[in-house]
């Protein structure tokens, strides 16, 4: 048996859907597809060298059905918008095991234009509908407020707060092409925007698009024998973590236990320090999502975050850049935006990202999912560890 961390497993192809946004005429298995032949092709690959399958949302033997892959492993699980990373830790350690040798992971949503998208079904009997749903909270903007508001209390932090987070995420967009959100934006014009509920202005919300995109996954001995060495990036360390189905009843609405466990074990896994990070990428699909990160994940102290950001630490030349190709907030969000945070570390690994961190080496990669349900950390590096 290998090992699943310290770049015993190698990410050798990674790619988005050839276009982002508003896509009204592809269905989501189309954008799976996609995403898929342009990993493939990335990692130099055909499917005739994937053994293993991994996506969410479609049943997975309907993608690689379509793409002619008759798996001997794979993986279903659906976690929301983390479930890529997760994806992406159990992948690792089935190569390490010998259970597969090349993995295919894939995403694909049509969460704007809704093209052959599963319908939103309120299921009554499910502990949301019992116990919040009645309430009126009956998406992440509605759910996500009473945390917030909890959080931003607890650290004597307030709205502005919330509006620093998405103007400085706004510089990294700005250059970007491919991002949905592109004009500048200033704190105040974040606080002056329309109200969506409270204390969430729009531009505190994230985008709402279509695309997809999809990762390949060997071992460091099989991505030996491939092209492009040079642009592989290694997995270091991985965790994951679990809660409950229930926002309004977390173990503590100030800090998410999950967003502990998994980057404690990530880190711990790597055989890293915070300090040795170059890069982050912190799952944003609101704008408080990077606050509590900073603090779970323990790059800050408790209460600390807000003055992170407003000191320019995550902005270009700051000593942690993060979000760089813009995150959920102004890049894209697809409505599981995990495997676009991984994308973009990849890019900065690579050295082919469009706002490029100078000399990064280790990349941060945490996910949320189901709002405070999930959630699964990664560690990336360009040399093995």
């Amino acid at each position: 048996m290998g090992s699943m961390h310290h770049g015993g497993v190698v990410i050798v192809g990674a790619a988005e859907t050839t276009e982002l946004g508003t896509l009204p005429t592809t269905p989501e298995r189309e954008l799976h597809l996609d995403a898929a032949r342009n990993a493939l092709a990335d990692a130099g690959l055909t499917t005739a060298g994937i053994d293993g399958i991994a996506t969410d949302r479609a049943p997975v033997y309907e993608i690689s059905d379509a793409l002619g892959i008759r798996p001997r492993w794979f993986d279903g699980t659906a976690v929301g918008g983390c479930s890529f990373m997760v994806h992406v830790r159990h992948a690792a350690a089935a190569i390490a095991a010998g259970a597969v040798d090349t993995v295919l992971i894939t995403h694909g949503q049509s969460g704007r234009s809704r093209v052959e998208a599963p319908p939103y079904v309120l299921d009554p009997s499910s502990p949301a509908g019992q116990f919040e749903q009645p309430y009126g909270a009956l998406a992440p903007y509605s759910t996500f407020t009473v945390p917030v508001l909890a959080f931003l209390k607890s650290r004597g932090l307030t709205r502005r707060d919330l509006a620093e987070v998405v103007a400085a995420q706004r510089e990294w967009a700005v250059p970007n092409p491919r991002a949905l959100r592109r004009k500048p934006v200033t704190v105040d014009e974040v606080l002056d925007g329309p109200e969506v509920a409270y204390p969430f202005t729009k531009d505190m919300c994230c985008v709402v698009t279509d695309g997809g995109g999809a990762l390949v996954l060997t071992s460091a001995e099989r991505a030996r024998d491939l092209d492009g060495a040079e642009r592989h990036v290694y997995l270091l360390g991985s965790g994951e973590g679990a809660e409950g189905p229930l926002v309004s009843q977390m173990d503590d609405l100030t800090s998410f236990g999950p967003f502990r466990t998994a980057s404690q074990e990530a880190f711990r896994t790597a055989g890293i320090t915070h300090a040795d990070v170059d890069h982050a990428m912190f799952y944003d699909a609101f704008a408080h999502l990077p606050l509590y990160m900073l603090e779970d994940t323990g790059f800050v102290g408790r209460g600390e975050s807000g003055e992170f950001i407003r000191a320019g630490h995550t902005l270009p030349g700051g000593r942690l850049p993060m979000n760089t190709n813009g995150g959920g907030l102004s890049y894209t969000h697809t409505g599981r935006y995990g495997m676009f945070a991984i994308q973009e570390a990849v890019r900065q690994l690579r050295g082919e990202a469009v706002v490029q961190v100078p000399g990064a080496r280790i990349s941060f990669v945490q996910g949320v999912g189901y709002m405070f349900g999930a959630a699964g950390s990664l560690v990336l590096a360009n040399v093995p560890g």
